[in-house]
C-alpha cells in the first residue's frame, strides 16, 4: 500500500502549505531561457466531463496560459471521464514519458480522495508528476427557511431534525460534508446517486433535500439567489487556511462562520484528535488545495519552469482579479514552492486519520475499498 511507509508530520505539511501560497510569486522559478513551443497544440487533459467544475476551471485557463507561454501555442482541453476521474489519472500515469511540454493534467478532489484512502482503481501516484499549479475554492453549507431558524452558530437545537441529503457518493468530495455532519451529531441520511452538486441543488430546491452545500463558485451563482428569495439560509463555509495553516473564516464568505467555529459552538464536536484531523486531511485535499495542474514526470526543469513562469504571468495580468472572479474566487493560485507544498498536503495523510475514515465509511454507509 502506497502509505504504509508514509512518515510525515501533518501539521508541518498544512502549515508550511499556507505560508507558501503567501510567497507563491516570489519563490516562483524563472527560466533562463524559456521553452519554445511556438506551432504546437498542448492538451490539458482533465478526467472529467465537460459540463463540471473541473472543466470551467480548465477552460478558464486554456486560452490564457495559450497567450503567456513563449510562442502562443494553442491549448485545448481534453476530457477523459470515467471511475470517478481514475480513469483520466491512470491514463496520465502511463504517459508519463510525455516528455516534450506538449501534455498537462487537470486533477481535483475526486482524484486526490482514492489515492489518499487507497482505492484499488488508483494505478497512479502523484510522487511521479511535475505539479505546476495548485488552485484552491471554498464551500457553502446551507439550510431551508424553517431550519434555518433554528441555527444560531451552533447544531445543538437542530439534533432531533431528520436531514436528507443528495450526495454523489461517500467517497467523492461529499466524504467532506459528511464527514462534518457526523462530527456535528446530526442525523444525516444521504441519498446517493445524485450526478452532481447541481443535482443535489436541485433536490433542495424541489424540497426533496433539507441540507445542502454548494463550492464557491456554485453557491454564488445559483444559491445566492435562493438566499435572496428567502428559499435559503446560509449556516457556515468549510472554510481556509491562514499562513499558520489554521481554518480560518473563507475570504469570499466573512460573514458566515468556519466549520470549525461550528464545531467549537456545538456540544460534542471535537476540533482536535482523529476524527478532526482526519476531515481537515480532506478539506485541504478537497478545497484548499482542491484543484492541481502536473507535468509528465520526464518534462525537464526548463518545461517546468516555463509553465510556472507561464502561470505566475497570467495571475500577474491586470484584469485577472476581474476575470478570475466568478470561476475561482479569491482563493490562492499557487505556483513554484507554493504548489509543490499543497500537492504534498493535498496527497498525503496519516496512516490513523486513513483508518478511522476506513472504519467510517464501512460502518456508516457498508463502503468498503478492497
Amino acid at each position: 500500500m502506497i502509505w504504509e511507509d508514509y512518515m510525515i508530520n501533518r501539521h508541518t505539511t498544512v502549515r508550511g502549505l499556507a505560508a507558501a501560497f503567501a510567497a507563491t510569486t516570489a519563490l516562483a522559478a524563472v527560466p533562463a531561457v524559456a521553452a519554445d513551443l511556438s506551432g504546437k497544440t498542448i492538451e490539458y487533459v482533465i478526467p472529467f466531463s465537460e459540463s463540471g467544475g473541473s472543466a470551467a476551471w480548465a477552460n478558464f485557463y486554456a486560452p490564457l496560459l495559450s497567450d503567456a507561454l513563449e510562442g502562443n501555442p494553442t491549448v485545448v482541453v481534453r476530457y477523459r471521464p470515467g471511475a470517478g476521474s481514475t480513469e483520466g489519472a491512470n491514463w496520465f500515469q502511463s504517459n508519463q514519458n510525455k516528455d516534450d511540454g506538449t501534455l498537462i493534467f487537470g486533477t481535483s478532489g475526486s482524484t486526490q480522495f482514492p489515492y489518499l484512502l487507497g482505492d484499488p482503481r488508483v494505478r497512479y501516484e502523484y510522487k511521479d508528476w511535475q505539479v505546476v499549479l495548485a488552485s484552491g475554492t471554498g464551500g457553502v453549507v446551507y439550510l431551508p427557511p424553517e431550519l434555518g431558524e433554528k441555527f444560531d452558530g451552533d447544531f445543538d437545537d437542530l439534533k432531533e431534525e431528520f436531514f436528507l441529503y443528495g450526495s454523489q457518493g461517500a467517497t467523492t468530495l461529499d466524504l467532506v460534508p459528511l464527514l462534518a455532519f457526523k462530527m456535528l451529531g446530526l442525523q444525516v441520511d444521504p441519498v446517493f446517486g445524485v450526478e452532481g452538486r447541481g443535482d443535489g441543488r436541485l433536490m433542495f430546491e424541489r424540497g426533496e433535500a433539507n441540507i445542502d452545500y454548494q463550492t464557491t463558485s456554485a453557491y454564488l451563482s445559483n444559491v445566492q439567489p435562493l438566499v435572496d428569495d428567502g428559499i435559503a439560509v446560509p449556516a457556515f463555509t468549510w472554510g481556509a487556511l491562514d499562513d499558520d495553516g489554521n481554518i480560518v473564516r473563507d475570504p469570499t464568505f466573512p460573514d458566515l462562520p468556519s466549520f470549525k467555529e461550528v464545531c467549537e459552538a456545538t456540544e460534542g464536536c471535537e476540533t482536535e484528535g482523529v476524527a478532526w484531523d482526519a476531515w481537515k486531511a480532506f478539506f485541504v485535499s478537497g478545497f484548499a488545495a482542491q484543484k492541481l495542474v502536473y507535468l509528465p514526470g520526464s518534462a525537464s526543469q526548463d518545461l517546468v519552469d516555463t509553465y510556472t513562469a507561464a502561470f505566475d504571468a497570467v495571475k500577474a495580468r491586470e484584469d485577472f482579479k476581474e476575470i478570475s472572479g466568478e470561476t475561482l474566487g479569491v482563493y490562492p493560485q499557487a505556483t513554484g514552492a507554493a504548489a509543490q507544498k499543497a500537492n504534498e498536503a493535498a496527497t498525503t495523510i496519516t496512516p490513523e486519520a486513513k483508518q478511522y475514515v476506513l472504519d467510517w465509511l464501512k460502518e456508516a454507509y457498508n463502503v468498503t475499498l478492497d
